[in-house]
């Protein structure tokens, strides 16, 4: 026969159930209420304020127009703002291609900028106004002579200017960098020709188009030289090399030929009147 337990010894048992289970709800009870106490605490305290804003990546405008832009400032709640609506404020400005903002544990908060490479600038009234890969002219302009990119002479229309801004943002750094001007040289046959004076002394003449994909080529065309001797170097329809002695030595022979020519025919003419 089985074995029959009577109500009276289950209920020991039963009890120490029962109060295990109140006691876990206490326990959670309280790990809650302390939880919500130290969350309304936190937020009252300075703890859940902005202590520190550190901005990188700032080079064509200061630290501090950025912090402007982004409306954080210290003090202000760690959890009032929503990141990507600052990093949409910090996209406005034409010359910003990405930003970041990261809050860092516990009262700090992180801006990254990565702005539009600058790759030339242009001339214009004494001023240099820096233009971005991305074809866009940076609207603050210095008068001193820029070092750190080539400079624009005499190129003019938005549209010429953003194709050759396109093309030199295709350069290898190490070529852009030996880029000290370049100045128009269009004619009747090719109005995209220009003309490029290197770093080195040496004079390039390409067009537009294809500037990019032959001027790579540079310093490989330059090492072929004979004794590196000085001279152009002319990219417009294939590649080839002049001294500057023969280049500009016979230009001077022609500009005396076209004078003289000039003469005799005013002369025919006076001749026959």
């Amino acid at each position: 026969m089985e074995k029959v337990i009577d109500i009276e010894d289950r209920i020991p048992t039963l009890k120490k159930r029962r109060k295990k289970r109140t006691n876990r709800k206490f326990i959670v009870l309280i790990l809650l209420f302390f939880i919500v106490l130290a969350v309304l605490l936190y937020f009252q305290s300075s703890y859940s304020k902005i202590n520190k804003i550190t901005v990188s990546g700032a080079r064509l405008v200061e630290e501090q127009y950025y912090l402007k832009t982004s409306t954080l400032t210290t003090g202000k709640s760690m959890w009032g703002f929503k990141e990507e609506e600052v990093e949409k404020l910090l996209l406005k400005d034409k010359w910003v291609k990405e930003a970041h903002v990261k809050r860092n544990w516990l009262q700090g908060v992180a801006i990254e900028i990565k702005e539009w490479k600058k790759v030339a600038y242009l001339a214009g009234d004494g001023t240099y106004y820096p233009l971005l890969e991305n074809g866009k002219r940076f609207d603050q302009a210095g008068d001193e002579i820029p070092i750190d990119a080539p400079v624009f002479i005499g190129i003019t229309g938005e549209k010429t200017i953003k194709k050759l801004v396109k093309q030199l943002a295709q350069l290898n750094p190490e070529v852009l960098t030996l880029i000290s001007q370049v100045n128009t040289n269009n004619n009747n046959s090719n109005p995209n020709a220009i003309k490029l004076y290197m770093n080195d002394g040496y004079e390039v003449r390409a067009v537009i188009q294809t500037l990019a994909e032959k001027l790579n080529h540079y310093p490989s065309l330059v090492a072929q030289i004979p004794n590196l001797e000085k001279g152009v170097i002319d990219l417009e329809v294939g590649s080839y090399y002049r001294p500057f002695n023969n280049e500009y030595n016979q230009a001077a022979i022609d500009i005396d030929n076209d004078a003289a020519n000039q003469e005799v025919e005013k002369d025919e003419q006076q001749e026959e009147e």
